[in-house]
Parts: structure tokens; C-alpha cells; sequence
């Protein structure tokens, strides 16, 4: 019976049936370059902003994990104090470390907040145009939650090879091996509640306010992009503005990160936060060095949106010559 409907169902021709697979062959491709466009350019853009500020980024985190007070003298002395002992490369130790972590970190935050964007967008029905307020809130901070969540251990090895003297940790996989064995495995993931409480508003409003200023520029200006300092100062604001909301949480991450060779024990993400303020004070403590991120959070952000910005036109120029070369 079933060959009987088939023998009386006419045969689709082959120009019936190319157009549908051609299409949606199309639709995956452009899907799949898009996502390989968002990896590249946020790996580039996480590169290129965290070796800009490396050595106050390292600086930062030395502050934060002792009891040290901190001021822009001190912070200048610790600096110009590497550079006479150690050389001037050893400003950036850490920052192989760095890269390791943030490279796939901002690959995949990037790229997760695209996707995010296209989903939340396809759920209110602007897919393809600048999102409401509360899922523009929200896609920032599910992307950085998502790439906090796959690459926490690298960050973790990070502030180590940051806060420790180079005898101590010879590379990036030294610091796992010595980690696992003497401290254990569970060390690679310490301070990993900070880190989600903290990333959670610091990524939901950098790309809020980052999307929101390129909105409101367009709307104003009637111009579709902005140049590339209007990026940066944009990017300066969303970085300001993150950081601050999210800082506290950033030392208590810290601290709970390199107890291990610092002397400390920190148990909570609660307790860490009454020893801060009880040793320390609140502003000194839990807002220990926040000036210097003042410095360092924006001119990182806005290297980064931008970069990310500019890699993304630019490879979808070279993709569109490719195509129309073909």
C-alpha cells in the first residue's frame, strides 16, 4: 500500500528541492560563522585589554590579598620596585596565566552574549533590534556567568602566579600540579561563589550600559555605528560602572584564591568579608584598591568592546568580499 501512494505521488524535480536545502544550508552556515566571528573577535578583544593594563591588573591584586593599605604612592612604589628587582617584563608576570584564562573566557562570554541576545530577543520579539531594558540586563549577565563557569580554574592559577614570587611556580601547569597535590583539588575551585555573585552584576551591567550608550547614540545621532572613541569612552563607562557594583566581591574572591600561600584561612564567602572588615574597615578593605580600578576597569572595558566591535565589522567586510569574490 505504501509503494501504491508513492507510484501515484508525483516525483518532486530537482528544482523543487534544491531551493529548501540550499536555504537552510545557508541559514547553518551563516549561523556557524557568526559564532566562529563572536570567538575570534572576543578572544582578541579579552587579549589586547588585559595585556594593556597587566601591570596595574597584577599590582590591584597584590593589594587586595594582604592586609597592605593601599594608595596610589604605595601602588607606585610596588611597581617601580618589581621593575628595579625583576625587570620591566616581570610587570606583566602572570599574564601567560592571564591569557590562558582570557582568551577562551573572553571568547566564549562574547560570543554566549550574542546568543543570548538572539534568544531573548526571539522570546520578546525584537530579534534583530536593540533588546528592553531587563533582557539587555540579563543576557550580559548569563554570558558572564556562563564563561565564568568553564574557565574558573584558569583564574584561579592566575591571582596564584600573580601574588607569588616566580621561584615558587615555574609555569601554568606547575601551579595545577602543586595545587592538586598539596592543597587538593577542591583549591582550584575556592572562591568560586564570589565569583558568580560578583560576575553575575558586573557583566550584566557592563553590557547593559554598553548597549544601552550605542542605543542611545544612534538614536541621537543618527548615525548606525559610532567611531571608535565614541566605543571606548562607552566602554570606559560600562567598565566603571561594573566594576564598582561588583568590587567587593572581587577582593573576597581574591582572597579566598591565594589563602593558600598567604597564611589565611577563609572559609565562607560571608566569613572572608567580617575578617576583611574586622581587620581592615570596610572602605580600606573590601574597597581596597578600587581607585587603581578606577583606572585600570575602564581603560580594559573599552579596549575590549571596542576591539570586540571593530574585529566583528572587519571580519564580516572580509567575509562579504570572500562571498562576493565567489
Amino acid at each position: 500500500m505504501g509503494s501504491g501512494v508513492q507510484e501515484q505521488r508525483p516525483a518532486l524535480t530537482q528544482g523543487e528541492v534544491l531551493p529548501l536545502a540550499s536555504s537552510t544550508q545557508a541559514e547553518g552556515l551563516k549561523q556557524t560563522q557568526s559564532v566562529l566571528n563572536s570567538l575570534l573577535s572576543g578572544a582578541l578583544a579579552g587579549a589586547v585589554a588585559k595585556t594593556a593594563v597587566a601591570p596595574l591588573d597584577r599590582t590591584k591584586i597584590i593589594f587586595q590579598v594582604s592586609s597592605a593599605r593601599f594608595s596610589a604612592k604605595e601602588a607606585y612604589r610596588l611597581i617601580y620596585h618589581t621593575y628595579l628587582k625583576d625587570g620591566f617584563f616581570s610587570l606583566w608576570r602572570g599574564n601567560s596565566a592571564t591569557m590562558v584564562r582570557v582568551i577562551p573566557y573572553a571568547a566564549i562570554q562574547f560570543c554566549a552574549h550574542e546568543q543570548y541576545k538572539g534568544l531573548l530577543g526571539g522570546y520578546y520579539g525584537f530579534q534583530g533590534k536593540a533588546l528592553p531594558p531587563f533582557p539587555r540586563l540579563l543576557a550580559g549577565s548569563m554570558a558572564g556567568t556562563t564563561a565564568a563557569m568553564l574557565t574558573y580554574p584558569l583564574d584561579m592559577v592566575r591571582a596564584r602566579m600573580a601574588v607569588t614570587p616566580k621561584e615558587m611556580y615555574s609555569n601554568i601547569l606547575h601551579v595545577f600540579v602543586r595545587i592538586s597535590r598539596e592543597e587538593g583539588m577542591k583549591t582550584l575551585y575556592r572562591g568560586f561563589t564570589p565569583t558568580i555573585l560578583g560576575v553575575v552584576p558586573y557583566a550584566g551591567l557592563s553590557f547593559f550600559t554598553y548597549e544601552t550608550l550605542k542605543k542611545l547614540h544612534g538614536e541621537r545621532s543618527g548615525r548606525s555605528q559610532p567611531y571608535s572613541y565614541e566605543r571606548l569612552a562607552f566602554g570606559a563607562c560600562a567598565g566603571l560602572i561594573g566594576q564598582s557594583a561588583s568590587y567587593p566581591l572581587d577582593v573576597v574572591r581574591r582572597r579566598m584564591q591565594t589563602a593558600g600561600v598567604t597564611g589565611h584561612t577563609y572559609g565562607s564567602v560571608i566569613g572572608t568579608m567580617r575578617e576583611i572588615m574586622a581587620e581592615e574597615g570596610v572602605i580600606r578593605g573590601l574597597y581596597k584598591g578600587l581607585s587603581m580600578n578606577w583606572v585600570k576597569g575602564p581603560i580594559a572595558v573599552g579596549i575590549s568592546f571596542t576591539t570586540f566591535d571593530l574585529t566583528q565589522i572587519l571580519l564580516r567586510k572580509l567575509h562579504q568580499m570572500g562571498y562576493t569574490e565567489r
